[in-house]
């Protein structure tokens, strides 16, 4: 199996689940927040899950993150969802 592949498994695999779809979503609108601010644009989902559903998302390569002070900051990468996911920038 070629990189692209266990790529795009990885990033199905992660988007597959609900909060991770809408934690994406979110990012792709509002780009560059913190775990905090993320975590106010959800429902009620524990600091916890979120910060699980956070490095699922980094791993595969849909989001990145960057620190700035004691916060840790994460953005989309819109090319990685243009290849393999564009229906997740509508």
């Amino acid at each position: 199996m070629d990189n692209d592949t266990k790529q795009a498994i990885s990033i199905f695999k992660a988007l597959g689940e609900e909060n991770r779809m809408k934690i994406t979503k979110i990012l792709v609108t509002e780009n560059n927040l913190c775990c905090t601010e993320i975590s106010g644009e959800l429902e009620s989902i524990a600091g916890s899950t979120l910060s699980h559903h956070l490095k699922i998302l980094t791993d595969c390569g849909i989001l990145s993150t960057y620190k700035k002070g004691t916060y840790k900051y994460y953005q989309v990468d819109h090319e990685l969802l243009k290849r393999f996911a564009p229906f997740v920038l509508e």
